[in-house]
């Protein structure tokens, strides 16, 4: 197998990793060049994984099995443009592009980027890959009554990145794609996975505490579905990290902590208490082996460029 990444930051550096033990495992041999924009040295095992490096997009061969697309998100459509005719398949990191497209706009955007018929384009959302989502999504799919549900993710960008300033990074720049409503997009990614597109979205953002960044630190939804209602709350500022979902069913609510892959049943009736505690996991890698199934057309793509499109569209509409 013969791949490249574009964009070797943290992100990279874990899919690199990821891809290389895992075709170790399978016993596929393989190659790894990289496309940089910087020459900067990069962590020794790191580098000692690349068979080539590259400056420039004319310099790569056109003969790739994947190409890793995990650069900053304003410069995606680049990376995809300048080599979607050089590769089969591509891994797109998360979010897809920096601003929202309607479905007509998608169109004509996979025209422009010349997308082929067969091509694989995958999107990322290894949140969905977590075992306590997985049972929450088997639980929906056996028809489980969901009326309503909450879902939060807060925590406090500068202790993100240890050893890094803060103000310096993609989260901390709206012109790179940062700010809550992209960089969180992992929120809205899971609750389509779980309950397809909502009809109808308030949404509400603002930038509210004394961080040193230039755009929104706050994002919030209250969305409609017609059978249920979904309140969507990202943030920049919480001091204690949490990552839940709430669901409110039939019998009982089922919080879901995403965390610490744990989800429990609570209701008035003690007896029909229960807490789910699921073994620790690289969910990274287990969207990296779904990825490599569906390189070997062993399983569909859960997440193509045009779901994803559609996904972008919904959380980047105008606040009100």
């Amino acid at each position: 197998m013969k791949i490249c990444m574009i964009g070797l930051g943290s992100i990279g550096r874990r899919h690199i990793k990821n891809i290389s033990r895992l075709l170790k495992e399978r016993k596929i041999p393989f190659i790894i060049d990289a496309l940089r924009h910087s020459r900067s040295s990069l962590p020794a095992d790191i580098d000692a994984m690349l068979a080539n490096r590259y400056f420039s997009y004319e310099e790569l061969p056109d003969d790739y099995d994947v190409i890793f697309i995990t650069n900053p998100t304003s410069e995606h459509f680049t990376a995809i443009k300048q080599t979607v005719g050089k590769t089969k398949a591509m891994f797109i990191e998360k979010p897809v592009f920096s601003e929202g497209l309607t479905e007509t706009k998608a169109e004509k955007l996979v025209e422009e980027l010349g997308l082929k018929p067969k091509g694989i384009y995958y999107v990322a959302c290894p949140i969905r890959y977590k075992a306590a989502l997985q049972y929450v999504k088997q639980q929906i799919d056996r028809g489980e009554k969901v009326y309503g549900a909450r879902a939060i993710s807060t925590s406090y960008l500068p202790e993100w990145r240890k050893g890094t300033d803060y103000r310096t990074t993609y989260s901390a720049d709206r012109s790179l794609g940062g700010g809550v409503t992209l960089d969180l997009i992992h929120e809205w990614d899971y609750l389509t996975f779980l309950f397809g597109m909502p009809q109808k979205v308030w949404h509400l953002e603002g930038k509210y505490s004394e961080l040193e960044i230039n755009c929104e630190d706050v994002s919030l939804y209250m969305a409609d579905y017609g059978d249920k209602t979904i309140e969507v709350h990202l943030d920049y500022y919480g001091r204690f990290a949490e990552r839940r979902l709430e669901l409110y069913c039939r019998d009982y609510r089922m919080d879901v902590d995403l965390l610490h892959n744990v989800v429990e049943y609570k209701s008035g009736q003690p007896e029909k208490n229960r807490k789910l505690v699921f073994p620790e996991e690289d969910f990274y890698v287990n969207e990296m082996n779904c990825f490599l199934d569906l390189l070997e057309g062993k399983q569909e793509n859960g997440n193509t460029i045009f779901h994803a499109f559609k996904v972008l569209g919904l959380i980047v509409q105008e606040p009100h």
